[in-house]
């Protein structure tokens, strides 16, 4: 037991003795080259932990962007397919109440003579897209002297069509289950491409149109215009009541326990999850002012409150870094303290303020949780056309759209994160174009 006690005793004194050697590898060199040699391995450790975050990162933001890409650049192109339409007088007697499902049904059943079984009607009217029967009732208001005329038109196919068209060779049999197409669907597929009768060009249904139940018919233009009147709500109230703040924080206010107080709170507040001021806003603007909910109006002030602290903060750190000669050389010269904010301070501090101010607005562009607790993730169909219509925004708008399980839907959202993604990526380069064009440096 005695020799087990010794030779754990020499193994501890002998690691300890390694320990205590950090420069055992560098056999024959003086302290100062084993000092050299033992942080240079240590800098390109550094290095190499550095590199591989970097490239790790890349890594996720490119499959991320791969993924949104992949899925969403396919939105930007439509499907459609060409039909004979025969408005006959017999089927629309009132062009408001009349079934223009009939219209479409029978412009197929001519198309393919041999389908007779009603499960293979069914199958067969499903290859149009729902919306294909207001855009003829449209044509129809528009113009009724087409009824009884036969009229050579494209109609938007159904958004499994139009998937394993964009998506698929024709070809592709085993691809049939991916996008809910039977074999009877998919012969009568390649049957119309072999007629041409199919045509892939750009969806500009995905702009100029509003929220649907049919993915090949929604768009996004009802949300864009909600984010627009949101934010605009929102730069009106956050933008100079922000800076003035900053200004008064700074140039006018004195030091004591009150102004610290303030700085404290606006500093705490620029820290508060966003979700707690949709609960605000919804307890503040809905059920005391009896705001209308669901309307750009509660959204821009809701965002105002959300992103005011932000701007305070930045426009001091603005204001902070004119210098002070600035001040005094006014001062020296005659002016009023008010007269050096409003003539000196403000211009030179400007540029940093309006950076602050842009990357903030773009920060209220991205935010979804305030707008889902005021209702702005109603189903809006029509576009805003004021800042109490009903609206809501692209961000939320994401949001619809990714709970929905159609295949269509999940297409739609990756070309919506698309926009916005552009969006963003031009108010931060808008903002780095203005920091650097009127940047002074002293």
């Amino acid at each position: 037991m005695l020799d087990i006690y010794r030779r754990r005793a020499r193994i501890a004194i002998k690691r300890a003795q390694r320990n205590q050697n950090p420069f055992s590898f560098a056999p024959g060199k003086t302290p100062e080259q084993k000092w050299m040699l033992c942080r240079q391995r240590k800098e390109r450790a550094f290095r190499a932990c550095g590199l591989g975050a970097i490239l790790l990162s890349c890594l996720f933001l490119g499959a991320l962007l791969w993924s949104i890409f992949s899925n969403g650049l396919t939105a930007f192109q439509r499907t459609q397919i060409l039909v004979t339409i025969d408005f006959s007088a017999d089927i629309i007697t009132d062009p408001e109440t009349a079934d223009y499902r009939q219209l479409t049904q029978a412009a197929l059943r001519e198309l393919f003579p041999d389908v007779t079984g009603r499960r293979e009607k069914l199958d067969l009217y499903a290859l149009l897209s729902k919306s294909a029967y207001y855009q003829l009732r449209a044509m129809v208001l528009a113009d009724p002297s087409i009824i009884g005329q036969k009229k050579v038109l494209w109609l938007p196919a159904a958004s499994n069509v139009d998937m394993f068209i964009k998506r698929q060779s024709p070809d592709a049999d085993a691809a049939l289950a991916g996008y809910k197409l039977n074999p009877g669907q998919f012969a009568w597929v390649k049957t119309l491409i072999e007629q041409n009768r199919v045509h892939t060009g750009f969806n500009h249904i995905f702009f100029r149109a509003g929220d649907s139940q049919e993915p090949e018919s929604a768009g996004i233009r009802g949300s864009f215009m909600g984010s627009l009147l949101t934010i605009l709500v929102c730069i009106a109230l956050a933008f100079p009541l922000g800076v003035a703040t900053a200004v008064y924080l700074e140039e006018f206010a004195r030091e004591n326990w009150f102004t610290d107080l303030i700085e404290i709170n606006i500093n705490n507040l620029a820290a508060v999850p966003s979700i707690i001021y949709g609960l605000l806003g919804l307890s503040v603007y809905i059920n005391t002012m009896g705001m209308p909910r669901s309307s750009a109006l509660v959204g821009g002030l809701t965002l105002a409150l959300l992103v005011l602290p932000v701007i305070v903060i930045a426009s001091r750190n603005a204001l902070r870094t004119v210098p002070r000669s600035i001040r005094f050389a006014a001062m020296a010269m005659g002016a009023t303290p008010v007269q050096v904010a409003l003539n000196h301070t403000i211009p030179y501090a400007m540029p940093g303020i309006m950076t602050g101010f842009i990357l903030s607005i773009a920060r209220a562009i991205g935010e979804t949780s305030p707008l889902l607790m005021i209702g702005m993730v109603a189903f809006v169909t029509d576009i805003p056309g004021g800042i109490t219509d009903p609206a809501t925004s692209l961000p939320v708008q994401i949001y619809l759209w990714a709970n929905n399980p159609e295949a269509g839907f999940v297409e739609n959202t990756a070309a919506a994160i698309i926009v916005l993604l552009a969006i963003l990526a031009v108010i931060n380069g808008v903002a780095a174009w203005v920091r650097n064009k009127y940047e002074i440096k002293w």
